[in-house]
């Protein structure tokens, strides 16, 4: 019982985050682990509980979506579609001591682009880069997104914010909307080719606490100030990196 209280618990908590601006797999991820997941099932695991948090979240946010300035949301989706695929085929086929060895270094690199990535966007920010340099850079972040996932959302804000020049503040509809992507087309991956289901009790109950917090999360990130915002998500994400590395020491 204890066990899968943590589970729902960490559900709700990485259900919210991901809807104030990213990083609930910091939460999700290490909670499953923690109760004997093992870390691929629970990567996959993940993906497919915070799915629906992540539509609920959407839902909140369904009227202020709006594209960049050189391409359709459409198109951005579809390359969403594509890379959630292709990086969760890469979750499975991969060794999975090569995932165990990596994960600790992927959490510290999506830690640092949720601490900095918007100050290296600004300082980097030029003129509106062309639709093709924008479908290659959504592509390659939507690869990382479907085979872990971690950041991958504020990663995108950063890369928009160079590659489009547009106001970082103005698109967390548009991340949550691609990240909705990538993790669908994740989620039928891992659930018609992984072993996830076999958590079921545990993916079901992170799965409800995921779509109460992504909703409750929204419609109360809509009126909090952004910097408590990202000191929430930051510290979390910070916390749960070192966690890891003194785990796997």
């Amino acid at each position: 019982m204890t066990a899968l209280l943590i589970v729902l618990l960490a559900g709700i908590a990485a259900g919210a985050l991901n809807s104030v601006g990213g990083g609930g797999s910091f939460v999700a991820f290490p909670a499953l682990v923690a109760v004997g997941v093992t870390a691929v099932t629970a990567n996959a695991a993940t993906t497919v509980a915070l799915l629906p948090g992540g539509l609920a979240s959407l839902w909140v946010y369904r009227r202020d979506l709006e594209p960049l300035p050189s391409t359709s949301i459409r198109v951005l989706t579809a390359t969403s579609v594509v890379g959630g695929a292709a990086g969760a085929v890469l979750l499975l086929v991969l060794p999975s001591n090569s995932f165990d060895a990596v994960v600790p270094w992927l959490l510290a690199f999506a830690t640092f682009v949720l601490a900095f990535g918007r100050r290296i966007a600004a300082a980097l920010r030029t003129t509106v880069a062309g639709r093709p340099v924008i479908m290659a850079g959504q592509l390659l972040l939507s690869i990382y997104g479907g085979y872990f996932g971690g950041a991958s959302g504020l990663m995108m804000v950063a890369f928009w914010s160079v590659a489009a020049s547009i106001d970082p503040g103005r698109v967390n509809p548009l991340r949550m909307a691609q990240m909705a992507a990538i993790y669908l087309t994740a989620a039928v991956v891992f659930l018609v080719a992984s072993d996830v289901l076999t958590e079921s009790a545990k993916l079901g109950l992170m799965l409800a606490g995921a779509i109460v917090g992504g909703y409750g999360g929204a419609t109360i990130a809509r009126k909090l100030p952004t910097p408590v915002l990202r000191a929430i998500v930051v510290g979390t994400a910070a916390a749960m990196t070192v966690v890891y590395f003194v785990v796997n020491s």
